[in-house]
């Protein structure tokens, strides 16, 4: 679905490189006067903010904001490679269409703008744009970190990229809306939502191609695999529910009921490091919640923002980060306790996050 979640300045100097489909332009604006990158120490959130077209820069330590960076049309993906260097982060240049929108009215979709983006950490900029298929969305790395597997949600389909060559390897067609992209732990398949069919597509990345498809709920949205990678965890996000999946048999043995369907409505899934523990962001709910994998129960949750959609875990475990949309901010979450020990501001419409040591 194309969700909407409005701005801030940039803080500095952004360089594309020549070449690229779609470079931002270079500018230069400015604003109230952050840290700046040199003094920062830790680790760093990086939040993809997708109104503003912008990435943002947090301290994780003191949740401070660092920098607000123009990276393009509608950032919204967003995975490190391997070594940490390197950002990828999926732009599209298709308009935002909230809930009961109708579509129809909307300016055409301006595909030049559609990319993955190739942001270097050390240099703290975009370097390129290597194609990602029409309207990428979201995405995940084959285990080798050498391709990108990405969601096309205007087009219904799932493609391959290649990294070194900056090349579309393939493109499955699959059901409509697709979102979410999880490489199993063993990497030789990837779980694919698909939001208007409630299913989850299994692409065989070698064989580059949809293998099975399976009914798992009303609007998936987002795939956690147990690291054993027996157990896949997915949200269904219209029946404010998560699926529990077998996946030698990809079926659903269990569902965990999260509420009130419409007053809680389930966006991404993120499993501790020992899994003992699923966190879900519940997006229009506002909360997070913690969910016990060996009762398979909600054990608590905590108010963090409105409309809280990604999640990402601190190098240690013990802090949840949520991107909070209409907010237009990154909430800290102490786990031990379930509560939010600290906010940081961001740009347009936070969608994504990475955190970085």
């Amino acid at each position: 679905m194309r969700s909407s979640h409005s701005l801030l300045l940039s803080a500095g100097l952004l360089m594309v490189l020549t070449g690229c489909k779609s470079a931002p332009k270079t500018e230069t604006t400015s604003g109230p006067a952050p840290l700046t990158m040199d003094t920062a120490k830790g680790p760093r959130i990086y939040a993809t903010d997708e109104v503003s077209g912008e990435l943002t820069v947090i301290d994780a330590t003191t949740m401070t904001r660092l920098e607000q960076l123009k990276i393009g049309t509608r950032p919204r993906g967003i995975h490190a490679s391997l070594d940490g260097k390197t950002l990828y982060i999926a732009l599209s240049g298709t308009p935002i269409a909230g809930p009961g929108v109708d579509e129809s009215t909307l300016p055409p979709s301006d595909h030049s703008k559609d990319g993955i983006g190739v942001f270097d950490v050390a240099q703290n900029k975009l370097v390129k744009i290597i194609p990602g298929g029409s309207d990428p969305e979201n995405f995940d790395l084959s285990k080798d970190g050498k391709k990108i597997y990405v969601s096309n949600e205007d087009e219904s389909a799932v493609s391959i990229i290649d990294i070194d060559s900056g090349k579309v390897e393939a493109t499955m067609k699959m059901g409509a809306q697709p979102e979410g992209v999880k490489t199993s732990p063993d990497g030789t398949f990837v779980y694919v939502t698909s939001e208007e069919t409630g299913t989850i597509s299994v692409l065989d990345p070698v064989k580059k191609k949809i293998t099975a498809t399976f009914k798992v709920g009303h609007r998936p949205r987002n795939v956690a695999f147990t690291p054993d990678g027996k157990t896949a965890y997915i949200n269904a996000e219209n029946d404010a529910s998560v699926v529990v999946v077998d996946v030698a048999s990809h079926k659903m043995v269990k569902t965990i009921e999260m509420g009130t369907p419409g007053q809680v409505k389930p966006m991404f899934v993120l499993l501790s490091p020992d899994a003992s523990k699923l966190y879900v962001s519940t997006g229009r709910g506002g909360k997070v919640a913690a969910i016990d994998t060996a009762t398979n129960t909600v054990a608590g949750d905590v108010a963090v923002g409105k409309r809280p959609w990604g999640i990402a875990l601190s190098p240690d475990g013990k802090t949840l980060y949520t991107a909070n949309g209409p907010s237009n901010d990154v909430s800290a979450v102490d786990l031990a306790t379930l509560t939010v020990k600290a906010k940081a501001p961001s740009g347009g419409s936070p969608w994504g996050l990475v955190v970085l040591p």
